[in-house]
């Protein structure tokens, strides 16, 4: 196990100690909060099955607050559940529109829907193409702006989160 610190702003307003948050769309427990800093203690197993093993002093992350019992649901369901780790085979604009071409393992194709969501470091997106062993997303402006996802390119990893309602049905 080892510590992970992140400098944060806007997560620290309300959050306290044993509050999940997740990092890069994998779901941790904040340990200590001495602003602007919070801390995460990270399994081992963690640190091998996502890219938070990997993750640098320089590096960006995502940062999410877990949904409150009673709050509004606005988005997909994202449990911050790291089903693996994928690559980011291409980047690209096809109009004015950025996309994303991920490689997704056999093994877990059968999670994947058209028009379905994939939380993509944490970021839940729509599935605009089913390929073979891959997936296309879209990120809209806002997202590109308020994520991680403007600093990714081909031969990234990404931490991938399938739909919980797609896992559910196909087993």
């Amino acid at each position: 196990m080892y510590r992970l610190a992140v400098e944060a702003q806007v997560i620290l307003e309300g959050t306290k100690i044993g509050d999940s948050i997740a990092v890069n769309g994998v779901c941790l427990t904040a340990v200590m909060i001495n602003r602007p800093i919070i801390t995460f203690e990270v399994m081992a197993e963690t640190a091998q099955i996502t890219t938070l093993g990997r993750i640098r002093v320089s590096d960006k992350v995502n940062l999410e607050r877990s949904l409150k019992m009673g709050d509004r649901v606005s988005g997909h369901f994202v449990l911050g559940h790291v089903d693996c780790e994928s690559v980011i085979r291409t980047k690209g604009y096809v109009g004015e529109n950025l996309s994303f071409e991920i490689a997704i393992r056999q093994e877990f194709a059968g999670y994947v829907i058209l028009k379905g969501s994939i939380a993509v470091d944490g970021i839940s997106l729509t599935v605009s193409q089913k390929k073979a062993n891959a997936v296309v997303v879209y990120i809209i402006p806002h997202t590109l702006k308020n994520t991680t996802l403007g600093f990714k390119g081909p031969s990234d990893k990404v931490n991938i989160e399938f739909d919980i309602l797609a896992k559910r049905n196909s087993g």
